[in-house]
């Protein structure tokens, strides 16, 4: 945990405040009634929401807007100088993306300052114990603001299992270092997903001050876009980040100790996941759960006559082409009269590509000379559709 935390009181059990409700700006302020907001005052506080692509609040892409709205009342109110920052992922650009969600009018209306994470020089931090990761380069905020606040949209992740306020802080990294993390190599010795583990390397260095989840509209499936929007209608609040996304995994009807990266990081000693440590309130709070369908093991399951050859690839270019496929992949061979199933390869880690694959991505461009080839970084579905078919739109169904 924090040491310096200033959201800590003195106590032997983790605090873990969970609201319920159809307002999910009354859900956040009373889920901050819990903690020692006044502990701020003075200080300069970043509210980093999940902003990373361009969604609308409600789609359980983006954090609601009206939970951002909310921090920001609250701790203005407690007298922080506070600031929203965002890096989204690649190919989107950070006060669109800000714009779609609804988060730049609220702070717009409150005089909250909106700070493009990406748009001055890195800050190189060390990771001393990194088992994968021992730099990473920090956009420089995460340095000059006394506090962070992660707040997250509570989702199910193709390759992580859940994306909460733990996982939330990779936002935090600059520009396209994000990528790192997808792009790793196996670890000798064992079995665990990279990514897991640099997560926890991550964590282990960079940890919010305090999660706020929004749970308020959140995303089943095949998040962290692709997927089904789930209503919950719930706010979680915690000033230990693995303790709150302990609880929006039980929320989601999942266990902690089940997603590797917040297990390895309670092993490391970075925060609390064993709910029996915690003190949740209100009591009655697992009346609540509502499951969340997992993510498939097989992206290419719900395509049987298209395969999907995927080697080390990053969530954006997996979920811009999962939505591709979603809205047309019923259609494609209606333009493909000479075939009866398409190959698509995406992904960093390919050694050799069969003629005729479809590559897309710029993590493919080796390939392009014997493919056809679809560039971006992350693709983009239309082009996609382009080369597929010629149109850069079809019919609706």
């Amino acid at each position: 945990m924090n040491t310096d935390n200033p959201f800590f009181k003195k106590q032997t059990r983790v605090r873990v405040a969970v609201a319920h409700g159809h307002d999910p700006y009354h859900n956040t302020l009373t889920a901050l009634q819990s903690f020692p907001l006044q502990v701020v005052r003075g200080k300069r506080l970043l509210l980093k929401p999940n902003a990373g692509r361009v969604a609308h609040s409600g789609e359980g892409i983006t954090t609601h807007a009206e939970v951002v709205a909310a921090a920001i009342d609250a701790f203005n109110e407690a007298g922080a100088e506070v600031a929203v920052g965002e890096s989204p992922i690649t190919g989107v650009k950070t006060l669109e993306a800000l714009e779609a969600t609804g988060i730049a009018a609220e702070a717009r209306k409150r005089n909250c300052p909106l700070i493009d994470m990406d748009k001055r020089p890195f800050v190189e931090m060390d990771i001393p114990n990194g088992r994968v990761l021992h730099k990473l380069k920090v956009c420089p905020e995460v340095l000059e603001f006394d506090v962070i606040v992660s707040v997250p949209v509570m989702k199910m992740h193709m390759h992580t299992d859940v994306t909460l306020s733990i996982k939330n802080m990779k936002g935090c990294l600059w520009r396209r270092s994000k990528v790192q993390l997808h792009m790793l190599g196996p670890i000798e010795g064992s079995d665990e997903k990279p990514i897991n583990v640099a997560i926890a390397d991550m964590a282990s260095v960079l940890r919010p001050h305090l999660a706020i989840i929004d749970g308020t509209v959140g995303m089943e499936g095949l998040g962290p876009s692709a997927g089904q929007p789930k209503s919950l209608d719930c706010v979680v609040v915690g000033a230990d980040a693995f303790a709150a996304d302990a609880v929006a995994c039980r929320l989601m009807g999942t266990c902690a100790e089940d997603v590797p990266y917040l297990r390895m990081g309670a092993e490391r000693r970075l925060g609390v996941i064993d709910l029996d440590r915690m003190t949740i309130t209100p009591e009655h709070w697992q009346d609540w759960k509502c499951h969340f369908a997992k993510p498939p093991q097989n992206i290419s399951i719900e395509f049987p006559n298209i395969t999907v050859k995927d080697n080390n690839s990053c969530s954006a270019c997996q979920s811009t082409l999962l939505l591709f496929l979603k809205d047309y992949a019923d259609r494609i061979f209606d333009y493909l009269p000479d075939q009866d199933r398409l190959d698509i390869a995406i992904g960093k880690g390919h050694t050799d590509i069969p003629e005729k694959t479809l590559c897309v991505g710029n993590c493919t461009a080796g390939f392009k000379q014997n493919n056809p080839y679809v560039p971006g970084c992350p693709p983009v579905a239309s082009e996609i559709l382009k080369k597929l078919t010629g149109h850069t739109t079809l019919d609706p169904k």
